[in-house]
């Protein structure tokens, strides 16, 4: 079994706007023997985007992705204290975004491929971080 951490952009487009993945990004994710993670950062990115009007979701809200999360059988990837006090470690010359870096931090320490579109991360490649899209 082969698994994976989901950026927050790939989430919402797997919930509410799946024409917007790529097909590699189609395969993985329904292949069914793959076990596909999500981040609580990317919970908390939404929640938090949702609450400043800058993240709308169809008519509905943060809490209701959930149980789209799953009825995919899409695991959450809790933080733990080894991935924050090590944090410093992540280069800052890359990405600016404190979510996406975040979730970078999490991808290279779980050695989860990261299904994401953001071109931004592919610098993370040299510290030890793989994109699918």
């Amino acid at each position: 079994m082969k698994q994976y951490l989901i950026d927050t952009h790939t989430l919402i487009w797997t919930l509410l706007d799946s024409k917007l993945l790529s097909k590699k990004a189609i395969e993985v994710l329904s292949n069914p023997e793959n076990k596909i993670f999500v981040s609580v950062i990317s919970l908390w990115e939404i929640s938090l985007k949702y609450a400043l009007g800058k993240l709308q979701l169809r008519g509905g809200t943060p809490q209701d992705l959930l149980s789209g999360i799953y009825n995919l059988n899409i695991d959450i990837l809790n933080l733990d204290p080894q991935i924050i006090a090590t944090f410093y470690q992540l280069p800052l010359t890359f990405h600016k975004d404190p979510f996406d870096r975040l979730i970078v931090w999490q991808a290279i320490n779980h050695a989860l491929p990261l299904i994401s579109k953001d071109v931004k991360l592919k610098d993370y490649g040299k510290d030890g971080l793989v994109i699918i899209w």
